[in-house]
């Protein structure tokens, strides 16, 4: 059983979430919510909101990895760049407490969730919505994305530990 801290990051909207499961075991959500920081203060400020609320969660629940979206090329680089600097705090963090971190993209959480890696959000939220048997979709969509991605990591764990032990024999 393994808890993974699961982080989609923006700099206006972070969806994070919590949830826990492992290999032929059910998922449970523990926690859920979407950090929102105001485009009108300045980004020292912005980025301590964010660290503030993902240390709160970090203590709160303890998890023993953090799953990050992998921030991809956009065409628009102001976008791109608050992305990537939300995705450090949170990988900075998880470093800090010694987490296991890992990265997926959002192909590899929409392939790992519904079977297809060109999913719209719709189908994501209705298998978010199913598998952690939920009476509701998630809203807004940066929860459902958190969520999507903590189960594509605890579906991919089996395989990312036969990887590393392969690693390691090299």
């Amino acid at each position: 059983m393994a808890r993974v801290l699961a982080v989609d990051p923006g700099l206006t909207r972070c969806g994070v979430a919590v949830v826990e499961g492992g290999p032929g075991r059910s998922l449970q959500m523990l926690h859920v919510e979407v950090v929102c920081t105001s485009t009108e203060d300045e980004l020292p400020r912005r980025l301590l909101a964010l660290e503030t609320h993902l240390l709160d969660v970090l203590d709160t629940f303890d998890p023993d990895i953090l799953a990050v979206e992998r921030v991809f090329s956009q065409h628009n680089v102001a976008s791109a760049m608050s992305t990537a600097q939300a995705a450090g705090v949170a990988l900075l963090l998880g470093a800090r407490r010694g987490l296991a971190i890992h990265e997926h993209t959002p192909t590899q959480v929409k392939a790992s969730v519904t079977g297809n890696g060109a999913a719209d959000k719709a189908q994501v939220a209705a298998m978010v919505t199913r598998l952690l048997r939920l009476p509701q979709p998630p809203k807004p969509v940066d929860a459902t994305d958190a969520l999507a991605l903590a189960i594509c990591h605890l579906w991919q764990m089996p395989f990312l530990t036969r990887l590393a032990a392969q690693e390691a024999m090299l």
